[in-house]
């Protein structure tokens, strides 16, 4: 602590009156680590290397008295609230744990902020307002960071493959100094955040902080070496020079309440899955231990597709004679039409079945036929098994001989129960999965959109006439963010499929102008390469049924893909035919193509083949999949065929309106 602590205060710019982002989260992670019986001399300690460090940083004898005095009691205050007295290791594995983090980080930054204004007021060094602010941002973002190393994190291991881990990092290492590069674009910053927020949901907790750890220390050093969007932030707009550890403090702090919590959230989801995946094998032993209740599975069809011992014992079937056929095997014409009678229901198995389904029906009383021809009554409960949209997947039959089985009747109540509650988890896990990426890429939409804003006013000269290095590296931001925002679009669009399907209007539109359309905004894409691209289209208006920007879509990922994936010299062609009661959309290539064993994953999300990442071209993995849902919810195939460095075409067939 003492060491960074010196090289804050001594990076500090020349002229500021702060201390640098001086390292207040290690003061308050050895409170959190400490017996309470060492507080009062930590406290000394910490007072003492903070006067030190402030003083021989070149800061006059009394602001660091008061510098130290104030990081002092801050550390105490933050260590308190967040472990709420305890003396133990606090956690940071819940939403309250992240409440008290957030609670605790902020009150010792208004604190701190109180003591700078405070010293600056009766010292008379610097401004107060702007000495409270630099220093109440500072601290904020150094406990923010390093507060939660000194926690309990969520206890799970990296979800991400080798490869995926080293991809990660590897961005990591390639966007860290490309942010902090140049000096005049502020918000390309920003680019490093969603690298961040990909490891706090892939990585474990140590490595996705550690990775942060990393990006800040490299944007502190590039700052205070005088590069980077903040470096010159205070000469540009003639502003104090603390003003750039205010930014700089900023940055930090956002990149710690996404990670943060992200990190949160994803173990959070990691633990419920474990939870519901022993509730499902506690089912399992369950209806297997259940030798004295027959427990018959089936799908939506009534066909049986689960047969347990219990169901062996009392209607004398092997399991192997019974998967597969039909239930109606199970009961005889006389008693199906004795329970419709009962039910009020016509005399049909599945009005029968139906009725029961229905609330109140547990416990039924029905006429079962063992495999010797007795027929023998059960008190049965039948059930019916939804997805999360409340459709029919199959049904679940339990039932006891009535006379020998009254003894069972708990344990069939409670496979009912973990059984529903195994469900509901389920069902719960995959809606907070949806409504999470939904939100998370909602909130990622709303920066990238101001940063292309900004990029474009720069390239239209709205802030000055640019050089022509200058413009081409705002078009090659522009293009990256793009690609960036592309993303984003992707995953929202993927979530609207998980969840409700795409929201559109049937419309018969011409799938030419679609096709065309689609074809012009790819264009600019080739116009600058030695691209041989043509567009076959038919005279005639070729009639569709359906949402013409999704069709256009689909065009537009075929399109884009071609160009991406066609080495400079190549040829594209895409043309349009009618062939009977369906137009057939295709796009040809002689690119890179696709190696036949890797061409069954080509639809997959996120699956981009060895080939383009041999080549290193960008790409989410998103868009073909995004493509297939579009062509199949307008009743559409696409199909493909293609060779390694030959080339690919794609076929989507549609059908048109007659």
């Amino acid at each position: 602590m003492a060491v960074t602590g010196f090289v804050a205060v001594w990076g500090a710019p020349d002229g500021g009156r702060v201390t640098g982002i001086w390292p207040a989260g290690l003061a308050t992670g050895a409170l959190l680590l400490a017996r309470r019986r060492h507080t009062a001399r930590l406290l000394l300690a910490i007072l003492v290397i903070s006067f030190g460090t402030v003083w021989l940083g070149g800061r006059p004898w009394d602001v660091a008295l008061g510098f130290a005095l104030g990081s002092t009691l801050e550390a105490l205050v933050v260590a308190r609230l967040f472990t709420d007295g305890r003396e133990d290791r606090p956690p940071l594995r819940s939403d309250d744990d992240l409440l008290s983090y957030f609670r605790a980080c902020a009150a010792g930054g208004i604190l701190v902020a109180a003591a700078g204004f405070l010293t600056s007021a009766v010292t008379g060094w610097g401004n107060p307002v702007l000495v409270a602010i630099s220093v109440a941002t500072a601290h904020m973002a150094s406990n923010l960071v390093l507060i939660p190393f000194f926690c309990r994190p969520p206890n799970q291991e990296s979800i991400a493959s080798q490869s995926e881990r080293v991809i990660q990092w590897a961005t990591i290492v390639v966007v860290t100094p490309f942010a902090f590069l140049p000096t005049d674009f502020p918000s390309v910053v920003f680019i490093a955040i969603p690298v961040l927020a990909w490891g706090a949901l892939r990585l474990s907790p140590k490595e996705s902080l550690a990775q942060l750890v990393a990006v800040l220390a490299f944007s502190i050093f590039m700052t205070t070496a005088g590069f980077g969007p903040f470096a010159d932030v205070p000469d540009r707009y003639d502003m104090p020079v603390d003003i750039r550890g205010v930014l700089l403090a900023l940055f930090a702090i956002t990149c710690a309440i996404i990670v943060v919590p992200l990190m949160i959230r994803v173990g959070q989801q990691i633990a419920t899955a474990r939870e519901s995946a022993a509730e499902r094998d506690i089912v399992q032993r369950i209806v297997d231990g259940a030798t004295g209740i027959a427990i018959i599975g089936t799908d939506h069809d009534g066909r049986v597709t689960l047969f347990n011992p219990g169901a062996e014992k009392l209607l004398g079937y092997e399991a192997s004679e019974v998967l597969g056929e039909h239930t109606t095997m199970f009961h005889t014409a006389g008693a199906i039409s004795d329970k419709a009678k009962e039910l009020g229901v016509r005399d049909n198995f599945l009005d029968v079945v139906l009725e029961m389904t229905k609330p109140g029906g547990a416990g039924t009383l029905v006429r079962f036929r063992r495999k010797d021809g007795v027929e023998r009554t059960h008190a049965m409960t039948l059930s019916r098994l939804v997805d999360n949209r409340d459709r029919t997947t199959g049904y679940v039959s339990t039932s006891e001989d009535v006379t020998d089985q009254i003894d069972a009747q708990r344990a069939l109540e409670e496979a009912l129960e973990a059984e529903r509650q195994a469900v509901d988890r389920l069902r719960e896990v995959d809606s907070v999965k949806d409504a999470f990426v939904s939100s998370v890429s909602h909130e990622l939409r709303t920066p990238m959109t101001s940063i292309l804003g900004y990029l474009e006013m720069l390239g239209e000269g709205a802030y000055g006439e640019l050089s022509p290095d200058q413009n081409k590296a705002v078009h090659r931001v522009s293009d990256n963010t793009q690609r960036l925002l592309g993303l984003i679009d992707d995953l929202l669009t993927l979530s609207r499929v998980d969840n409700d399907g795409f929201d559109y209007v049937d419309r018969v539109f011409d799938l030419r102008e679609a096709v065309r359309a689609a074809y012009g905004v790819v264009s600019p894409a080739w116009q600058e390469r030695p691209l041989t691209v043509s567009l076959h289209l038919p005279e005639e208006p070729v009639p569709l049924l359906g949402d013409r920007d999704m069709i256009e879509r689909v065009t537009l990922n075929l399109l884009g893909n071609a160009v991406k994936f066609t080495p400079d010299g190549g040829s594209i062609y895409v043309g349009l035919e009618l062939e009977g009661d369906f137009a057939e959309i295709a796009v040809s290539d002689s690119g890179i193509g696709v190696p036949q064993q890797e061409q069954a994953q080509l639809f997959n999300r996120f699956f981009r083949s060895t080939l383009a990442q041999k080549h290193a071209i960008p790409g989410s993995g998103l868009g073909l999949s995004i493509t297939r849902a579009i062509v199949e919810k307008h009743g559409g195939t696409i199909s493909f065929t293609s060779e390694a460095g030959e080339g690919t075409t794609f076929r989507v067939q549609l059908p048109v309106v007659t």
